[in-house]
């Protein structure tokens, strides 16, 4: 039997809140492997710990204890830039707020990323012209986000999170603020950049209905590892 690799690790991550006097623990204990060219999705309601596991998964936080590995890495171990620095090359985020800067062209808002990475200027606006025409907005580069609908800025969200070449993505609710078409549109773009690019996708939601596209779904509850399922599809 092949021997997976794994690219995130999480050993025994907790993530403790102090409000006052009290202690909230938001994440309890969490064990996880996430392995090469899967896609995994985790699952859980309002208040189960989802934003703060994604913020534990994507390298954002550090947990209050526990380890995290990112492929080798002892995430504790680093500094703060390096940890940045890694991230970004193997981390691409799609968020469901978008979080494109309104004051930057579309073309702006996706090479953006790779300024960080000391890209070079010719390669980097090729790479981000690119990249929009493969997300079908080669018309609409030069547009701000406010001049962009709802799907068309996941798109451009989706672009800019490819920029770098990450063996990641991680999406988080990354159709929230979609209608179905444009909804179904995005998970499509995910499956194929899983399927034909052999992408790791981690998908964070509350929608029972995108579990299908995953190979894995972690249910997360009150902080905890519910159950994980393994879809037979894929």
């Amino acid at each position: 039997m092949i021997k997976k690799k794994v690219l995130i690790r999480l050993k025994d991550v907790w993530k403790t809140y102090t409000m006052g006097d009290q202690k909230l623990d938001v994440l309890k204990g969490i064990n996880l492997e996430i392995y090469d060219k899967e896609f995994v999705a985790i699952l859980g309601p309002s208040g189960s710990g989802k934003s703060t596991m994604m913020n534990q998964v994507g390298i954002l936080d550090s947990p209050t204890k526990g380890k995290i590995f990112l492929e080798d890495y002892d995430i504790s171990l680093l500094s703060e830039s390096r940890v940045a620095q890694i991230r970004g090359k193997k981390i691409g985020f799609i968020f469901q707020q978008f979080n494109l800067i309104p004051t930057l062209s579309a073309l702006e808002n996706v090479t953006l990323p790779t300024i960080f990475q000391n890209m070079p200027e010719e390669k980097r606006v090729a790479r981000g012209e690119a990249l929009l025409q493969k997300v079908g907005l080669g018309d609409r580069m030069h547009h701000k986000p406010n001049e962009l609908s709802g799907g068309q800025q996941q798109r451009v969200a989706i672009a800019r999170a490819l920029v770098n070449d990450p063996e990641i993505i991680l999406a988080d609710e990354p159709t929230g603020n979609l209608d179905s078409i444009s909804g179904k549109q995005v998970m499509d773009m995910l499956t194929d950049l899983h399927a034909k690019e052999g992408k790791t996708i981690i998908l964070i939601t509350h929608d029972i209905q995108l579990v299908k596209y995953s190979s894995r779904t972690i249910y997360l509850l009150d902080g905890e590892v519910e159950k994980i399922t393994t879809n037979s599809k894929h």
